[in-house]
């Protein structure tokens, strides 16, 4: 994207008050962020749900000139942004309504990555739980993945370390500015991590790591993964308030249990016993589950083999083999077709064994 259209998306994207949903909202009836800040009063009442505040605080917006700043520090540090409408946007995060209208990144990114997990935890692990969290990272190394993780004390900062070590590809997302770096501590890792990863944050550059931006953080987390492990967690922390993203985003969580008089292991056995993840032995239940085993060796549908396949069957197929599975939901996103429409064509694939459904209203090839 050009610098020019870019900075009209950074403007918006900070008009305070002005969240990722409805800047998204006024850009589809717009045309263009552009066109949001050059539409008229008048022009603006005509959008749903926009009311005289939304375009009182649009029209006395004076973003520029911190988006113009924003460009720049990206040329200066050889640091990238991505808007919502580019191709290589992150497509496990671009279907959802929060999803962030500019993210800024840092280091050699794959931002779409085959498979992906995330791996949190508390700040103040135990000598145990940093064991577990080495091991876990190291045996998932044989499954070509990414790890994905907040860059925090404790957990956060094994995972990424471990995944420096053995060359996994590894990202931080943070919920401050590219500008900053929180913990302080993990300054000389997060350069490690720029060689094969980096970090990324939706915020721009001046915003202070502050309490209310870390959960925020962690539905980026969330959502970017197939995969979410907690490894030690008390009974409250950031670490369940991923899961709980995790879990209405229809992802995969897992957790490893803890004795039941552990402090440290109290949020992953309650996330077990609530059925909110699966019980985590091992790096093999992950593949197992996710089935990443068996696509080592990609399979691949035999549509010649199905005569009868129509256009919106081919679409459905191809939807479904970008990722190892996935959900109704974001198939019906994809595909813009009616619920019961959708249901029908899925019910037909699975008649011909191209596909098979999936506990959570889930799908995979066969």
């Amino acid at each position: 994207m050009n610098d020019d259209i870019l900075l009209h998306n950074i403007a918006l994207s900070t008009v305070k008050d002005i969240g990722p949903k409805l800047s998204k909202h006024l850009i589809s009836y717009c045309g263009s962020a552009e066109a949001v800040f050059t539409s008229s009063v008048k022009q603006l009442s005509k959008v749903p749900g926009i009311g005289p505040k939304t375009i009182d605080r649009i029209k006395k917006a004076n973003t520029y000139h911190r988006a113009e700043k924003e460009i720049e520090y990206l040329h200066k540090t050889k640091s990238q942004a991505i808007s919502f409408h580019e191709k290589g946007y992150p497509h496990r995060l671009k279907h959802y309504d929060s999803s962030p209208l500019v993210l800024y990144y840092r280091g050699n990114i794959n931002l779409n990555h085959p498979r992906t997990v995330a791996i949190i935890g508390t700040r103040k692990p135990t000598d145990q739980g940093k064991i577990i969290c080495d091991r876990l990272v190291a045996d998932l190394e044989s499954y070509g993945i990414q790890v994905i993780s907040g860059l925090a004390y404790g957990i956060d900062t094994c995972a990424h370390k471990k995944s420096v070590d053995i060359n996994i590809p590894t990202i931080g997302v943070m919920g401050h500015g590219l500008d900053l770096l929180y913990p302080a501590t993990n300054k000389k890792l997060s350069k490690q991590m720029q060689e094969n990863g980096g970090l990324l944050t939706e915020f721009p550059i001046g915003t202070n790591p502050d309490r209310e931006n870390f959960p925020m953080r962690n539905r980026i987390i969330a959502s970017m993964s197939d995969v979410v492990v907690v490894v030690e967690s008390k009974k409250r922390g950031g670490s369940i308030i991923t899961a709980e993203f995790a879990n209405n985003y229809n992802k995969d969580v897992f957790a490893f249990p803890g004795r039941i008089n552990d402090e440290s292991s109290e949020g992953c056995n309650r996330l077990i016993k609530q059925h909110k993840a699966n019980l985590l032995e091992s790096a093999a239940d992950i593949g197992y589950i996710m089935r990443w085993d068996e696509l080592d060796k990609p399979k691949t549908v035999q549509t010649k083999l199905f005569i009868d396949l129509t256009e919106e069957d081919k679409e459905i197929l191809e939807i479904i083999k970008e990722k190892n599975h996935i959900s109704i939901d974001e198939i019906n996103y994809r595909l813009k077709v009616t619920p019961s429409v959708l249901a029908s064509l899925l019910l037909n694939l699975e008649f011909k064994g191209a596909i098979r459904s999936l506990p959570g209203k889930k799908y995979a090839l066969n």
